[in-house]
């Protein structure tokens, strides 16, 4: 027995009219009386007597027919509320150092909101366009993206510059002027010549970036040490007087552990964009999209100087 069988039948059974049933389920009242026919036909027996009064076979099929549309309604309100993840998962990469700065502001609200969601966060340094792509059990990632890839769909979350920190007391840490368009103090970098710099590698979206802005101004700084770690970066360069790049996320979060200062720099300033990426083909569920929600949220509040 089909759910549309016993939708068809049980409305005849209410309205004990088969014009009026035709009616409330917008079908033809010749295509109603054709169903009928094949049903008994295939049950072997009369399910009507009369004035649609239910035979003994009638009543049988009216029970199962009841409990077949109860079960699509129990299935139906156990997928819709599957697909509003009243329970569930979600798996989410992040970069390690974007997932302290974003994930426990995100995860505060998310849990009040979905209590019953386990999230799986996925700390990926290299290659997380690829780990989305090809893990079919990543439902999206979240980091700052420098070349889209076919088969991905990006959402852009906003755009964070990338700054230099200086320690507060450097020699150039009163030099950063006020410009339009420039979240910080604008420092012009051919002041920096004689600094020595802690770098990310070239490899990295930042130290991308960063070689950009060096090309641009045509310094070849003297580079003390190099490494994957934003945090690691800071603090080598506050202890060596140097100077190190960041996106203004990290900058901002980080800046809660240690005293420094942050410059826009570049002309135009270098920035990230911060996308959302899932494959092209992939289902956002509800919960997947208001975590996306308050990720835009949470993006620019830590952005924020």
């Amino acid at each position: 027995m089909d759910n549309q069988r016993a939708e068809y039948f049980l409305e005849i059974v209410k309205q004990k009219n088969l014009t009026k049933a035709a009616q409330a389920l917008y079908i033809s009242q010749p295509a109603l009386t054709k169903y009928v026919q094949r049903l008994e036909q295939k049950l072997g027996g009369k399910l009507f007597r009369g004035s649609y009064e239910l035979t003994y076979l009638g009543r049988r099929y009216l029970e199962y027919a009841q409990d077949i549309t109860n079960l699509n309604k129990d299935w139906d309100r156990e997928l819709h509320d599957i697909q509003a993840s009243s329970e569930g998962e979600l798996n989410i990469a992040f970069p390690p150092m974007r997932a302290v700065c974003m994930v426990p502001p995100i995860l505060r609200k998310f849990s009040r909101q979905y209590p019953n969601i386990h999230v799986n966060i996925y700390e990926q340094e290299h290659d997380i366009q690829e780990l989305v792509l090809n893990d079919g059990n990543l439902d999206f990632a979240i980091y700052s993206n420098w070349r889209p890839i076919h088969g991905l769909q990006y959402e852009v979350l906003g755009v964070e510059e990338i700054v230099l920190i200086l320690s507060e007391d450097h020699p150039l840490s009163q030099a950063g002027i006020q410009l339009d368009g420039c979240q910080y103090p604008w420092i012009d970098l051919k002041q920096l010549t004689d600094t020595p710099f802690v770098l990310h590698y070239p490899e990295q979206n930042t130290g991308r970036a960063v070689q950009e802005l060096l090309r641009q101004y045509k310094i070849k700084p003297a580079v003390t040490y190099r490494s994957r770690n934003s945090r690691l970066c800071i603090e080598l360069a506050l202890e060596n007087h140097a100077a190190c790049f960041e996106p203004a996320m990290y900058a901002q979060f980080l800046r809660k552990l240690y005293p420094y200062c942050i410059f826009s720099v570049g002309n135009p300033v270098q920035v990230n964009q911060i996308v959302v990426a899932y494959r092209e083909d992939a289902y956002l569920s509800s919960c997947a999209k208001d975590f996306i929600r308050l990720a835009h949220k949470v993006q620019g509040m830590i952005c924020s100087p």
